[in-house]
């Protein structure tokens, strides 16, 4: 709740610190004392647009101040301050500040941590709920009136959430998968034809390497056939040196007996006749490697510019041809497996729609049960309050399937009719300022249970009303601050009897200085602003015994 407000240099307030308790405080004073001051310092607080003419006339800059204490920080405040990256220690009690400069700009801070303004707008909704003559926001913006119902109702939405994300998932993962199979589908006959061109020539790994070398031999034996063929005639025939050779190693072989030198020379000679042999067969395969056959050299090179060319056509080397073969089947596999896949999905789909309608119907069966009992509750308000030719209506409608979302299929809106015949409006349509002022008291009387912000406001919902109506007004603010917290601006000493603290406003002028002050008042000083407020600008002995009577009868 709020525990202090401190102004310093807002129009007409120079210095100001105002301690605030639980329970019912009212805030009186004669038109003009600058009640809408204070209101004005909250809205910085609560991140207003900073306006520089709030700066007190004379003050270079102004500033404005709130301090909320909370036995346990609500979840909301939590992670807002935790994604600002603002800490705070348990029990701390939350500062916020906003500062302004008479030429324009202003600065916000929360426990002295420099925030931007949003974060300000983001903690406003769960720190103060201010409902005023034009209020445009709480109650009265529909935005809010689903959740109000919903809270109302205990309705299982975090089940509908869960539904719908789980929905949101199946259906991308169908949309995504349709797209994926779009495309490779379209590009189906490519994946043929290219496969079409690898299977033609059937591609092998190491066949580039292996076909590159049998080519540089056939054109090395090309330009060495003249050499080849006068070696072949030195080791042909029966002249030829190995020939010799084999003559000479059998004469000698006849006489190694001799001697051991004739033994040694011929065992040296059969080495050079076997290495010679050798030889022989090393040139014999040489040439026949070498061998050039214009037919298979032109095969070759063909299919080395068959394979290069696919590789180029392919981005890769002629070594990878086959697995871009296996990759291409693949993905014509996946196509053919797609459409298995696809129904699976759509399956997937399905059912987690069903299971979201489900989920979202049953939600919408306890929102318009909820609706029924809270449009009653209200309705048993409205007489008090002086409304009783007024209808209250809460509207669950079903929206279009391109509206449904986490918050499930139901468009939900609080309106009234303000005459018997006229058709139902939402609530800030056809209600007056003090007639809205009223309603939103009556939802907030139906909707106590259902919490809110840690503080609520009500800025002179008694105007225009007097007598028993103020009375039923002032019963049922104090039955809303019980427990919590709820300051009225008020006029009416109906109301101002029942608070539990009162604080009078005041204007004061010295020379050509006007100020705005604001003081605590004590059991003898509530009597006489009550009886103030019942009499007017005379307080009469009787206007005090009737501000006594009003004190007692609270």
């Amino acid at each position: 709740m709020l525990t202090r407000l401190s102004i310093r240099n807002i129009v007409l307030i120079e210095a100001l610190d105002l301690d605030f308790g639980p329970g019912l405080g009212v805030l009186t004073g004669e038109t003009g004392a600058g009640k809408s001051i204070l209101l004005d310092a909250l809205g910085l607080v609560l991140g207003n647009r900073a306006d520089s003419g709030l700066v007190r006339a004379g003050a270079d800059k102004a500033s404005a101040s709130g301090t909320f204490e909370f036995a346990t920080l609500p979840q909301a405040l939590a992670e807002a301050l935790d994604d600002a990256d603002v800490e705070i220690e348990p029990g701390e009690p939350l500062i916020v500040r906003r500062s302004l400069k008479a030429d324009g700009g202003s600065k916000a801070f929360v426990n002295d941590q420099p925030v931007g303004v949003a974060l300000l707008r983001q903690l406003a909704a769960a720190l103060v709920e201010l409902h005023g003559q034009h209020d445009d926001r709480g109650l009265v913006n529909p935005r809010g009136h689903r959740a109000l119902l919903d809270r109302y109702a205990a309705a299982d939405t975090a089940g509908v959430a869960a539904a719908w994300r789980a929905w949101e998932q199946a259906r991308g993962a169908l949309s995504e998968a349709r797209a994926d199979i779009a495309q490779a589908k379209a590009e189906q006959d490519l994946l043929v034809a290219h496969l079409g061109e690898l299977t033609a020539i059937e591609p092998e790994e190491g066949e580039e390497e292996q076909l590159a070398g049998a080519r540089s031999d056939m054109q090395k034996g090309e330009k060495l056939s003249g050499d080849l063929e006068e070696l072949r005639v030195m080791w042909d025939g029966s002249d030829s040196a190995l020939a010799t050779l084999r003559s000479a190693a059998r004469r000698l072989d006849r006489i190694a007996g001799e001697h051991a030198l004739l033994a040694e020379a011929l065992a040296s000679l059969d080495r050079a006749v076997i290495e010679a042999g050798e030889a022989e067969e090393k040139l014999a395969a040489a040439a026949e490697a070498m061998t050039h056959d214009p037919l298979e050299l032109d095969r070759i090179e063909t299919r080395l510019f068959e394979l290069r060319a696919l590789a180029r056509k392919h981005g890769c080397t002629a070594d990878e041809l086959p697995a871009k073969m296996r990759e291409l089947r693949a993905a014509l596999d996946d196509i053919e497996a797609g459409d298995a896949a696809l129904a699976d999905l759509e399956a997937a789909e399905r059912k987690a729609g069903d299971t979201y309608r489900a989920k979202a119907a049953k939600l919408h069966d306890a929102r318009s049960k909820a609706a029924a009992k809270l449009d009653k509750a209200v309705a048993a308000e409205l007489a008090p309050l002086k409304l009783d030719a007024a209808r209250f209506r809460t509207r669950v409608e079903e929206l279009p399937e391109d509206r449904w979302g986490a918050h499930g299929m139901d468009g939900v809106e609080f309106l009234i009719a303000t005459n018997p015949g006229a058709d139902f409006a939402p609530l800030n349509k056809i209600a007056s300022g003090g007639e809205l002022s009223r309603f939103i008291l009556a939802l907030k009387v139906a909707l106590a249970e259902q919490g809110g912000a840690a503080t609520v406001i009500f800025d002179e919902i008694d105007r225009g009303v007097g007598g028993a109506v103020a009375s039923a007004i002032g019963e049922r603010l104090a039955r809303l601050a019980d427990g919590g917290q709820l300051l009225a601006v008020t006029h009416s000493p109906q109301v101002a009897a029942r608070g539990q603290t009162h604080y009078m406003i005041a204007k004061s002028s010295t020379g050509t200085v006007t100020r705005t002050s604001v003081g605590l008042l004590d059991e003898a000083g509530r009597q006489e602003e009550i009886a103030r407020m019942l009499s007017g600008a005379e307080v009469t002995p009787e206007a005090r015994a009737q501000a006594d009577r009003l004190l007692e009868g609270v």
